[in-house]
């Protein structure tokens, strides 16, 4: 499976911002989704995911973030709005063939390239 991540861009605080996974293969509807991010100096941490039994987030962007995935379309979405400064970060995208994983980057076997996001204030 590969990944490639879209939608990054330079905004500012307040603002919206959606990103795009778009997946290769043709089994894409049994795979867990997820979104991670990896701010400058820290660690890569877990934003959202999405699988069969439903949708889970951090709660740094819990309301704020949505996760989606169309699946005639292999593209999993992540919509941000009332973006601030901390959400800046290089935003990976990846694939779990555990169709139940959650939040757990050891849980998920393929990751996309990354796409920054700068939120300024």
């Amino acid at each position: 499976v590969q990944l490639q991540a879209s939608g990054g861009g330079s905004v500012q605080a307040g603002d919206s911002l959606r990103l795009s996974c778009t997946a290769s293969g043709r089994t894409f509807r049994n795979y867990s989704m997820g979104w991670f991010r990896q701010a400058p100096g820290r660690e890569r941490e877990f934003v959202a995911s999405i699988n069969w039994s439903g949708k889970f987030y951090d709660e740094a962007v819990k309301g704020r973030f949505t996760i989606s995935r169309d699946n005639a379309e292999n593209t999993v979405y992540l919509q941000m709005s009332s973006l601030n400064p901390e959400d800046t970060a290089v935003y990976y995208c990846a694939a779990s063939r555990n169709r139940y994983a959650t939040r757990s980057q050891s849980q998920f076997d393929y990751w996309g390239q990354g796409t920054l996001v700068t939120v300024s204030s």
